[in-house]
Formats: C-alpha cells, sequence, structure tokens
C-alpha cells in the first residue's frame, strides 16, 4: 500500500489529478445526462473531463521532463501546471468554472500543502469563482463551492480532517441545488457543475486517505437523486432531452435565463493572448453581445466563453483585445462545432484505430483506417482521438480504442466528435488483435448499424493476449513472480509464468486453444526474431488441425508478442 501523503505536495497533486480525471470519467455520462441548465447541449461531464484530462497531461508532462533530468519537480511547478493544463484545455462554461476554481486553489498551494493551506486555497477558490460572475447563480457549482470552503474552515490541523469536512460540505450543498435553482427542482435532479465538483474533491478525499468517500444519503425532489461512486449525487431528469447544467454567467454576464428556455444560438469559446486593461474591455463588449460569459486566466493568457447570437462580433472583439487562437463555435440547434476552415465534402464512413506500434499502423492504414500510434508509456488524450476523427473527414465513424485503459478517453473523444456532427460508434476492444478483427469485417458499403455490429461481434469473438516482462517480484493470478519472468496475460490477467519468450508463448498458445479457434494472430515486436514466429506457427499447425496462422510486425510496441485467437 502506498504512503499516504502529509501534506499535498508534487506527487499528491500528481495522484489527485489521475483520479480526478477517473472519476469523471466513471461519471461523465451521467453528469451529461442531468443537464438542465442553462443551454441545452448536453455535455457537462464531457466538458469537465476534458478539462481535467488537459490539467493531467500538462502535471505529467512536469514530471516527464524532471525524470530525464532525474530529479523531482517542485510542488509549485506540478499545482502551476495544473492550473495552466486546465485553464487552455477548459470546455464549456462548467469547465472554464473548473479551470478558475483550479488557479485559485494553486495560487495557495504553491507555497504550502499542509491543512492551512488547503483550507486557504479552497476559500481563495470560491472567491476567485464568485468574483468572476456579475450576478451569481445559487444552486451552481459556486454554491458548492462556497460550501466545500467554508466546511474545510476553522483550526483543524489535520489535512485528512479537512479534506473529509470540504468533500462532505460540498455533498450536502449539492443536495439541497434543486431546492435553489427552480428549474433543477422541476427536473428533480441535482445540478451538473456541481456533482462534477463533488467527484473532484472525493479525488482528493482518496489522494490524501487511500480510500474513496463513503457514499452521501438519498436526497433530492422529483425523482431522488442516488449517491453513486463514492458519493457523488445523481438524480435523472424527469423526461425531456438532457441538457447543459453547471453553467454559470461570467464576470459582466447577463442573467442566464432561470428556467433554461431559449437563449443566443452559438457558444463562443477560445484563448486569448491579452493585457489586462484589454481583457477589461473585452468583457464589457461582449457583455453587450450576449450571456454567460466568463473570462478566466491571467498573466497575459486568458480562456473566453460567451453564448451570443453573433459569433462573428464576438471573435472580432477578442481580435481587438489582443490575440485569439483555438477558436471554437458550437450552433446549439445542431450542437455541431465549426473551426472556420472550409474543407471538402466528407466520405460516409471510416474507421478509426489506436495502434500500439508503426507496424500496425501501416498495416490498418493500408485497409483504409485512420490510425493513431499509442507508444510505449504515452497513451493518446481524448483530444488526439477527436484529432483523428476530424482528420478521418467522415459523415460516419467507428472507433477502435484497442485498450481497456482507454475506455473513458475514447467515450469522451466519441461524444466530442458527436456535438461536432460526426455520428460515432465506439466499438469497446481491449486490445489490437480485436481491431484487427474488427478492420477485417468492416463494409463501408452496408449500413451503418449493421456494419458496427459485425465489428462487435468479430472484436468480441477474438481472445486476446500478451507476453510481457515482470519488472519486480509480485503476486500474480499464476502465483508468484519474480523481476525478468516472462508473463503471459491472457484477456488481461496473468495466466502463465514462465523462463523464456518461445516456451511461454507456447503455453500461452495451448492455453487459448484448448477452448477452440479457427485463426491465430500473431503480432511481433520490433526485438523479435522471425524464428519465433516460425516455431509458434509450427506448434499451431502440428498440434492444432485447421487452424490457422496469420503474422504481423508490430514495430516498436510496449509487449514482444501479441496474440490473438478467434
Amino acid at each position: 500500500m502506498p504512503q499516504l501523503p502529509d501534506d499535498l505536495n508534487a506527487v499528491a497533486v500528481r495522484t489527485w489529478c489521475s483520479l480526478a480525471l477517473e472519476a469523471l470519467g466513471r461519471e461523465r455520462a451521467e453528469i451529461d445526462a442531468i443537464n438542465v441548465y442553462p443551454i441545452a447541449d448536453g455535455d457537462t461531464g464531457t466538458n469537465l473531463y476534458l478539462t481535467v484530462e488537459s490539467a493531467h497531461a500538462a502535471v505529467e508532462a512536469v514530471f516527464a521532463a524532471h525524470e530525464t533530468r532525474a530529479t523531482a519537480p517542485a510542488t509549485a511547478d506540478v499545482v502551476r501546471a495544473m492550473a495552466h493544463g486546465a485553464l487552455i484545455g477548459a470546455r464549456g462554461n462548467s469547465g472554464t468554472i473548473l479551470a478558475q476554481l483550479l488557479r485559485g486553489m494553486a495560487g495557495v498551494l504553491a507555497d504550502g500543502g499542509d491543512a492551512a493551506h488547503l483550507r486557504l486555497a479552497l476559500t481563495r477558490a470560491a472567491d476567485a469563482a464568485r468574483r468572476a460572475v456579475a450576478h451569481p447563480v445559487e444552486g451552481t457549482v459556486l454554491t458548492v463551492a462556497a460550501a466545500a470552503a467554508e466546511a474545510a474552515g476553522g483550526e483543524e490541523p489535520d489535512l485528512r480532517a479537512v479534506v473529509h469536512a470540504a468533500y462532505a460540505g460540498a455533498l450536502a450543498a449539492l443536495a439541497k441545488t434543486p431546492e435553489q435553482l427552480a428549474v433543477l427542482g422541476r427536473a428533480g435532479v441535482v445540478d451538473a457543475g456541481g456533482r462534477g465538483l463533488v467527484a473532484v474533491l472525493g479525488a482528493l478525499v482518496e489522494t490524501v486517505t487511500g480510500q474513496a468517500p463513503a457514499r452521501g444519503p438519498r436526497t433530492g425532489p422529483g425523482r431522488t437523486p442516488a449517491p453513486v461512486d463514492g458519493g457523488s449525487v445523481v438524480g435523472l431528469p424527469v423526461g425531456g432531452t438532457p441538457v447543459e447544467g453547471g453553467a454559470l454567467p461570467g464576470e459582466g454576464a447577463l442573467d442566464c435565463p432561470e428556467d433554461g428556455g431559449a437563449g443566443p444560438a452559438f457558444e463562443v469559446i477560445y484563448l486569448l493572448e491579452a493585457r489586462d486593461e484589454q481583457v477589461a474591455r473585452l468583457r464589457t463588449r461582449l457583455d453587450a453581445l450576449g450571456d454567460s460569459l466568463v473570462v478566466v486566466g491571467g498573466d497575459g493568457l486568458w480562456h473566453v466563453h460567451v453564448h451570443v447570437d453573433d459569433a462573428g462580433a464576438a471573435v472580432e472583439a477578442g481580435v481587438e483585445a489582443g490575440r485569439p487562437y483555438r477558436i471554437r463555435i458550437t450552433h446549439f440547434a445542431t450542437e455541431s462545432g465549426h473551426d472556420l476552415r472550409v474543407q471538402a465534402e466528407p466520405t460516409q464512413r471510416a474507421v478509426v484505430v489506436v495502434v500500439p506500434g508503426d507496424g500496425l499502423a501501416g498495416l490498418c492504414t493500408e485497409a483504409g483506417a485512420t490510425t493513431v500510434i499509442a507508444r510505449p508509456g504515452e497513451p493518446p488524450a481524448s483530444g488526439e482521438l477527436v484529432d483523428a476523427i476530424r482528420r478521418a473527414h467522415a459523415r460516419e465513424v467507428v472507433l477502435l480504442p484497442n485498450d481497456a485503459a482507454l475506455r473513458h478517453t475514447a467515450a469522451a473523444a466519441a461524444e466530442q466528435a458527436r456535438t461536432e456532427g460526426v455520428r460515432v460508434a465506439l466499438v469497446p476492444t481491449r486490445a489490437a488483435v480485436q481491431g484487427i478483427a474488427a478492420l477485417a469485417v468492416h463494409e463501408p458499403d452496408r449500413g451503418f448499424d449493421e456494419d458496427v455490429v459485425a465489428m462487435t461481434a468479430a472484436a468480441g469473438a477474438t481472445r486476446y493476449a500478451e507476453l510481457a516482462v515482470a519488472e519486480r517480484q509480485s503476486w500474480t493470478m499464476a502465483g508468484i513472480c519474480q523481476a525478468g519472468d516472462i508473463l503471459g496475460l491472457i484477456d488481461g490477467d496473468v495466466a502463465v509464468i514462465g523462463a523464456d519468450v518461445p516456451a511461454t508463448a507456447r503455453t500461452v498458445l495451448d492455453r487459448m486453444l484448448a477452448a477452440g479457434g479457427e485463426l491465430v494472430t500473431l503480432v511481433l515486436g520490433e526485438d523479435v526474431p522471425d524464428a519465433l514466429a516460425d516455431a509458434l506457427e509450427e506448434h499451431v499447425r502440428d498440434g492444432y488441425l485447421a487452424v490457422d496462422t496469420v503474422v504481423y510486425r508490430g514495430g516498436h510496441q510496449r509487449a514482444p508478442l501479441l496474440i490473438g485467437v478467434e
């Protein structure tokens, strides 16, 4: 069991970011489903996930840079990276407010991570977010943040007690949001943005205590919101279409309608390099154009979010203030994102596939797929998957993640692409050999649903295995392994412990083929000799009649050998 931190040091902040991303990945779809305020675009959970994903990537980049120098990063560098990553990756009202909260916390945690600093950080964060809103609306993420800070107040010297108090305060405030905001009460749900913040604070509790927080009591009007995933509270809307919740009008903004009624036609988001005085004028200009205005940041870099009817005027205001970039415009009526570039007519259907090495990338490209390479220790972020979907330039896309660890990332990417008007089906492939099997039956000329069903069936009928080298002594389902042992993992679990690759591979094949099979797929790593493939082909041919073997070169991949049995 890892040692629990006595304060929020660099490693603890890294863990917090990772656990928060996992929590929002688990809860993303459910948070999206309770969005009832203020705009009907149904993406609060996705926006929060993408915002924290950007923060997490920035923190990992700091650690990666220090690993090359064999030094440990300073806590100040890590918390500032977290805040900066959230700022540049913030999506929607909810993500922008969360970025402001993290920025407020970072300003204090850079100086220390004990109980006193955390209390002050929570207070500064809540105050910063509230100051960013001209007319704060209670019953939103702003209320939940303030309650967390208030509950953590006092003189308690124990960090664990402070995080528990903050979480409990946030959870209690979240349960009351339907009483404070009429649209939430009518729908029988809690605030979506507030629920996302509770998930982030729950991850902080788990970081400091080593345990996920306990579930809270059932509460709320209408269809009773039920606590899920370690204490967060969810309620399902009573009919209607899921829409965004938890978003707040920003600094200098007009009030958003509390009944979630019709508003401006476009959401405009961009990063802006500008001086403080220019941003002050920008806020005034955008205030006159629309509502839900949120402008957060500082030190020359700002994140701008606004809902308007004249999207061009909102962008022009940014040009007058400084240098806007990463411009994104979404039409609420169609939930279709635009990047201000005219493109050729899209194809009807494409496949986007994540592959572990250059060799399989070439194979999949030849088959007509758009590829994303997951290099050892560098899994792709959702933004890379979204970019690949855009590069595929098709009306319909089948996404093959080929890794169980990418399920949340791929789901967020698919949801983001759908908001841009692309029909995306996520086939939950867990290994590259399952992706190969799915791609082999892909038929772009048949109906989309029929094609997805066929690809899903092919992937599901493919058992998968891989060989790995044990890095240390460990307990496994197959017994105790020592550093340097060859591990044979079947369907994700260690099934064989061997002394060398050939013998372990043969044992794994025998275990898999004992249940039957018609085709064996072998994917060889960069340094594996062709002689191994020849030997394994002979082993299959001699021992299993009517079973064919195909061999591919995977290039530079994590595992020396991947095995599939169909």
